[in-house]
Order: C-alpha cells, then sequence, then structure tokens
C-alpha cells in the first residue's frame, strides 16, 4: 500500500506537479496551432505576391527591350534633322525622353506608389531655368521625381540629371547618355577632376540642347551610407548635427550656379545690344529645395518600384523656391546657404516623422498637400507606342537584314 503524502507538504505538492501537465503546455500547444493557421491563410496571399512580381518584372524588361530600343533607332533616323536643324531635333529626342521616363513613373502608379505634394507650386516656374537640390534616401528617390515631374509641362524633356556614374551601366544608361545628363564618380581622388568635367558638359550639353532643370543631389550619396562621416564631420567642424539628412557637397552646385547664373552688369544682362539680348537665355532664375519624405522613414527602391511587393505608399514631396538673385553666388556664402537649407529640411523631416504631415509655411495656419496624378489613357498611350514601335522596328530590321544576307 502507497503512503498519501499529506496536503500542504512539499511532497504532495511535487506530486501534484508530477501527476497533471498544467495550462502551460497546453497554451503553448494552442500557440502553435495559431500560428501555423496564420502561416496557411496567409500563403496564398504570399503566393499571388510573388507570382505578381514575376508578372511585373517580365513586362519591365519587355518594357525596356521594345522602349528602349525604340528610343535609340528614332534617335539614330533623326540624325539628319540634327544637322539641319539642332533645336527642333533635342524637343523630339525631350519628348520621347518624357515618355520613357513616364513609363518607369508608371510601374511605380500601377503598384500604389503615389506623391503627395506640399509647399511652392513648382508648375508656376517650369518654363525658367531651375536646379532642385534633393535629398537622397534610396534609388526609388529618382523613380520618385520621374513620377511628379511628369504633369510640369515639357520639364522633364528639357531635364538633365546629375546621378552617379554607377547608374551608367544600368538599363537606362544609354538612354541617359544620350540625352546629355552627367554621371558623376564620388570619392576624393576624382572630386576635383569630376568638377572640370561637369563644367565642360554643362558648356558644351546644356544650352545647346535647350535644357532648362538641372537635378542634383548634393549630398553625394544615399543617407544611410553618409550619415556617420556626416556627422562626424560636423562635430569636428562645428557644423549643424544632421540626422534625417546629411551635409551637402558644395563644389557641384557651385560649378552650376558658375556656369549658368547670368552676369549682371547695372542692373542688366551683361554684354550685347537689345535685339541680341532677347536671344539669349535669362540664364538660372530659380533654385527649387525639394525635400523628400517617406512613411516611418522607410524609403523605396528601385527593387521595390520594378516588383511591387510593398504595400500602397504615398511619397511626400516639399518645394520651395528661391530666387536665384536670393543665393550667394562665392564659395562661402554658397556653402552656409546650402548648410542652412539642409538644416531647413531637417527641420521639415522632423516634423513629418512625428506628426505625418509637413508644416504649414510662416505666416499660415494650416499647410496645404496636392495630391499628384497621372492619366491611365496617358500611360496607355505611351506604352502603346512603345509596343507598336518595337514592332515596327523589328520588321524594318528584319527587312534590311534579308535584302543583306
Amino acid at each position: 500500500m502507497t503512503a498519501t503524502p499529506r496536503p500542504g507538504t512539499p511532497a504532495a505538492a511535487a506530486a501534484a506537479q508530477h501527476r497533471a501537465p498544467g495550462p502551460p503546455p497546453q497554451k503553448d500547444r494552442t500557440d502553435a496551432h495559431v500560428s501555423m493557421a496564420v502561416t496557411l491563410e496567409e500563403a496564398p496571399w504570399l503566393g499571388w505576391i510573388v507570382v505578381k512580381a514575376l508578372m511585373r518584372f517580365a513586362f519591365m524588361v519587355a518594357n525596356n527591350l521594345v522602349a528602349i530600343s525604340s528610343y535609340i533607332c528614332y534617335v539614330i533616323i533623326l540624325q539628319p534633322l540634327r544637322l539641319l536643324d539642332s533645336k527642333r531635333f533635342w524637343y523630339i529626342e525631350g519628348i520621347m525622353y518624357k515618355w520613357l521616363l513616364g513609363m518607369v513613373a508608371s510601374w511605380g502608379w500601377y503598384a500604389g506608389y503615389t506623391v503627395m505634394e506640399w509647399g511652392d507650386n513648382i508648375k508656376a516656374v517650369s518654363q525658367d531655368e531651375a536646379v532642385m537640390l534633393v535629398n537622397h534616401q534610396a534609388t526609388g528617390d529618382v523613380c520618385t521625381l520621374m513620377m511628379c515631374l511628369q504633369d510640369k509641362g515639357l520639364v522633364v524633356a528639357q531635364m538633365m540629371w546629375l546621378m552617379d556614374h554607377i547608374f551608367k551601366y544600368t538599363n537606362f544608361g544609354i538612354v541617359s547618355l544620350i540625352h546629355g545628363d552627367f554621371f558623376i564618380r564620388q570619392g576624393k581622388s576624382h572630386r576635383d577632376q569630376q568638377l572640370l568635367l561637369l563644367k565642360k558638359h554643362l558648356e558644351e550639353n546644356y544650352r545647346n540642347r535647350d535644357r532648362k532643370w538641372i537635378v542634383l543631389f548634393p549630398e553625394g550619396g544615399f543617407l544611410r551610407k553618409r550619415r556617420e562621416t556626416s556627422q562626424a564631420f560636423a562635430k569636428k567642424n562645428n557644423l549643424p548635427f544632421l540626422t534625417h539628412v546629411t551635409l551637402p557637397r558644395i563644389g557641384a552646385t557651385n560649378i552650376i550656379l558658375s556656369a549658368l547664373v547670368a552676369r549682371q552688369e547695372n542692373g542688366s544682362p551683361a554684354g550685347g545690344d537689345a535685339k541680341e539680348l532677347e536671344s539669349k537665355s535669362k540664364g538660372l532664375q530659380w533654385i527649387i529645395d525639394t525635400t523628400i519624405a517617406y512613411p516611418k522613414a522607410e524609403p523605396i527602391d528601385i527593387q521595390t518600384w520594378i516588383l511591387g511587393y510593398r504595400k500602397p505608399t504615398v511619397t511626400h514631396v516639399h518645394y520651395r523656391i528661391f530666387p536665384i538673385k536670393d543665393v550667394p553666388l562665392e564659395t562661402d556664402g554658397l556653402a552656409d546657404w546650402l548648410y542652412q537649407r539642409f538644416v531647413e529640411k531637417e527641420a521639415l523631416l522632423s516634423h513629418f516623422y512625428e506628426t505625418g504631415a509637413f508644416p504649414p509655411p510662416k505666416g499660415h495656419k494650416e499647410a496645404v498637400s496636392r495630391e499628384m496624378t497621372l492619366s491611365n489613357m496617358w500611360i496607355f498611350l505611351i506604352q502603346s507606342f512603345a509596343f507598336l514601335s518595337g514592332y515596327m522596328w523589328y520588321n524594318i530590321i528584319q527587312y534590311l537584314y534579308h535584302c543583306l544576307f
């Protein structure tokens, strides 16, 4: 006969624990079943995301093949026009360039990656020469600008981009080379040479191709890569300590302003009589300080833009327009002015991340935002033109091949 432990003793407690499994293990089994059920429920959705991403990638590859190849063929066939009427040639090339960028914008548009615009209305200066100074967080910044500038008249057609030289080797690199964009190589060892090349490039290509706007990322790289270095430099040189942006580099901005701002003498453009002045460019007239903000500070990269696996996201873009007459052109003054702009960007982004909106302008109680939209019909037409052009050029090249061989 086995003795039964008396209630309340340690032996009784141990025996009870041995006999009964208790609720915690049961709870663990329940959690495991729930976790497995959630995973099974999500499986079709995850499968659809993968299938959709593969379909989008396949369309993007086909889109690039027909659109970029057709663009190159049109540029080649129009070379006689370039000799006879250079201005008209670059106008046509610019329209095709705008369509190509519109196709890239459409990939994000149909994935639900839209843009909300804040601050000054830059359409008001779309006919004038301007420089856009943009903060840089990820490769998706370029795609965002391609989208939000589509409805600003001929800005995209007459725009020159300054971008990292690595983009030269992407699928879009040949288009940018033809259009006249400038690829800049980063690093101290290349800096002086690159600035000289930029000056020469502007002199040879900017006005000759009737360019109006320049897009520049003064930080010289992505935020995540440059933040630590920038903060160390700021601490060493008693400069503003920034978190959401980095300190801008001055060189490229200085070269652009020196090359493109019309010099003034006695309050009027330098040199020439009245008739000659009418035909001359007024020079650079505006600097557009552009700040891109992503919800929760999670930027979109080019892979996401192409594959569309991220949930629909609204990217917010804030503009502030400065007349060029208010911008100091000497190096030290320009450096201070640029640093101040990025201090303001820091404040704008801090406010956005705290509230989900940009602050109102001075003298206003409320900030007004504008939803940027793309025309689905226009996207359909340019995509149709690209695929029809691709089909046409394929047949022409095939015919010529059979004639020659």
